[in-house]
């Protein structure tokens, strides 16, 4: 299969069952949700090691808020309900409750819950107030600035996590135009994230290393400099290659931002140094959900 020009390999890309949940932060201005939010999201680029990913999903107006008051919505994923429980009230108690003018609340609603509010509310020494609204419990703690709004709990729902593609081009500079456009493309789907910056991440890993302590390592077939002393999966024309991780609420949301960010790219084409597209993925053994690149471009 080619699309202007650029091959698409016939593979798949392998991903894996998670739990995710949505945020939304809200504030006076806009600037100030987006400043938490960042915070919010930042070293959570691979529960490798971060413990969850997390990214800004979009921006939301005032008519889309709780509050009527400009936000941002925030996706979290990780391995397990246990993990997001562990992770999610310590970056909320540190980087919302402190941003100035902030209120947050749970953008998603299930059976499955974890403690938000329930978890920082003591910051308030005995002064937080517990409110019930519309069948909802929000917190209530006193804060230089006035209040720090926070619901109670937010929801925990199933997810997919992994999916992805490899851009093979011909420079960095290529790669990363290639990245920039998929990012670009795929910011306007919703229930999707790609946590890593811009969407793009040099370091694509393969399962285990040859140090027992480490339990990913770098995947030396698309690393251009040792394409002479293994077995590479990269021409003499690949000078870069760049991997796109996409994590997503349902299997149908990460099917429709991997087509949508591959498009973009290959809208650039061979004459934006873009040669190839393919996938990373283990033989099919680990993640339960497999992204074939010509089916979800057919």
């Amino acid at each position: 299969m080619q699309i202007n020009g650029v091959e698409i390999e016939d593979t798949f890309a392998e991903a894996f069952g998670m739990k995710a949940t949505r945020l939304i932060i809200t504030a006076l201005e806009i600037q100030w949700a987006r400043k938490a939010a960042q915070a919010l999201t930042g070293f959570a680029t691979s529960v490798i090691a971060c413990g969850v990913e997390a990214a800004i999903e979009c921006e939301l107006d005032e008519k889309s808020t709780p509050d009527g008051r400009p936000g941002v919505s925030v996706l979290f994923f990780s391995v397990s309900t246990k993990e997001l429980e562990k992770q999610i009230p310590k970056r909320v108690g540190q980087c919302v409750l402190t941003c100035p003018t902030t209120a947050l609340f749970s953008g998603i609603f299930d059976e499955k819950k974890i403690g938000l509010g329930s978890k920082i509310r003591y910051f308030g020494d005995g002064y937080q107030i517990a409110k019930a609204f519309g069948g909802r419990r929000f917190w209530r703690i006193p804060v230089m600035d006035g209040e720090f709004l926070v619901e109670d709990t937010t929801s925990v729902c199933q997810a997919v996590g992994g999916g992805n593609f490899l851009i093979l081009a011909v420079d960095q500079r290529s790669a990363l135009l290639a990245c920039d456009v998929a990012a670009e493309a795929m910011s306007k789907l919703p229930g999707v994230i790609a946590p890593f910056f811009g969407s793009a991440t040099r370091s694509g890993s393969k399962v285990g290393s040859k140090y027992n302590s480490l339990p990913a390592s770098t995947n030396e077939a698309y690393c251009p400099t040792l394409r002479t002393v293994v077995a590479s999966e990269l021409s003499d024309r690949d000078g870069a290659v760049l991997e796109v991780v996409i994590d997503g609420l349902t299997e149908g949301d990460v099917r429709s931002a991997m087509r949508t960010g591959i498009e973009a790219v290959c809208r650039l084409g061979p004459a934006k140094g873009i040669r190839k597209i393919t996938a990373g993925n283990y033989g099919g053994k680990l993640g339960q959900f497999h992204f074939h690149l010509h089916k979800v471009l057919a």
